[in-house]
């Protein structure tokens, strides 16, 4: 398996890193926090995970703006914008129609998009995600902790010593070994600056957007860790309560992220497979470019069989 790092611009005018690996009926990512996809493809954080997330579907991954090798130097931070990020992308793969898997902050991409252009979007899958900030700032003390956050980050998110990124780290992964949590550290440092992580973050404690959640016309899985440090387990309930027919499947373990070996990977991947596969899709990725080869086969007997059970039927079989 080998992924093959593309740009695309959005209609604002930022250019966006993306990448598509596996094949199958595509299934697109969206991530806005701590993406590398060079960094990500050589991690133990994530290469299980997308090797997993590949092997029944073209996986379709990018850097959302200001983040990994997309464009740093930009000044919005908005859901509206990510949701701009992820329509560049399907539109450069020229997706027609997709399933979206929304993780943590992406999950409110996810659903933008999944607003704006219902038609395209065959499922929606939401792990580890919320429709509003958990945290909001409404009280003295939840302002307290949102600034002083916000002052540890912008002093020493960049700096070598990992000492002011190891909050996320134990909050993201608290049962990660000492090589697993270096990885995390890394990946963080490498994904932003000090100040693009400030923006992010900030602009996480605007995100709302359960007031598009009960117009969902899309089958929506929600799949949450009931020990899940970095995003409580409540918001994945409320996602799953808001988005109407939604199907919440709870999973367990506590770190927001799958480990590399860590059990339980598999109920996510089957989840996933599960309910994409039950409403059979038809439109497959086509390929960005490269050379194609088409295998044309037939089945002995398939013209009695045809002529037997009828085409939908034999088509199945």
């Amino acid at each position: 398996m080998e992924q093959q790092i593309r740009f695309c611009k959005t209609s604002d005018g930022a250019r966006i890193a993306y990448a598509a690996v596996g094949q199958g009926y595509p299934l697109v990512r969206a991530l806005g926090w701590a993406t590398h996809l060079e960094y990500e493809w050589q991690s133990p954080l994530w290469r299980h995970t997308i090797e997993g997330l590949a092997r029944s579907h073209t996986l379709v991954r990018y850097d959302g703006r200001g983040t990994g090798l997309s464009d740093r130097d930009v000044e919005v931070h908005s859901v509206e914008q990510w949701a701009n990020d992820l329509e560049a992308v399907v539109d450069a793969l020229e997706l027609e129609r997709f399933a979206i898997l929304g993780i943590s902050q992406g999950g409110s991409t996810a659903i933008t998009y999944a607003m704006r252009h219902p038609e395209r979007v065959s499922h929606l899958i939401l792990y580890g995600s919320f429709g509003r900030w958990f945290a909001p700032a409404n009280t003295e003390e939840a302002r307290k902790v949102r600034d002083s956050i916000l002052t540890l980050v912008k002093a020493g998110w960049g700096q070598d010593n990992p000492a002011f990124r190891t909050m996320f780290t134990s909050v993201f992964i608290p049962g990660a070994n000492a090589q697993q949590q270096r990885w995390f550290d890394d990946l963080q440092r490498n994904s932003c600056s000090p100040e693009n992580a400030v923006k992010l973050l900030e602009a996480f404690y605007q995100i709302d957007v359960t007031g598009l959640m009960p117009n969902l016309q899309v089958p929506t899985l929600v799949l949450h860790r009931r020990g899940d440090m970095a995003v409580p387990f409540e918001s994945g309930r409320e996602l799953a309560a808001l988005i109407p027919n939604a199907r919440f499947v709870p999973l367990e373990g506590d770190n927001h992220l799958y480990l590399d070996g860590e059990a339980g990977i598999e109920d996510l991947i089957h989840a996933i497979e599960d309910f994409v596969g039950s409403h059979h899709p038809t439109t497959a990725v086509s390929a960005p470019s490269g050379t194609v080869t088409i295998l044309f086969t037939d089945m002995e007997g398939s013209t009695s069989l045809t002529q037997r059970l009828g085409d939908a039927q034999a088509q199945e079989l």
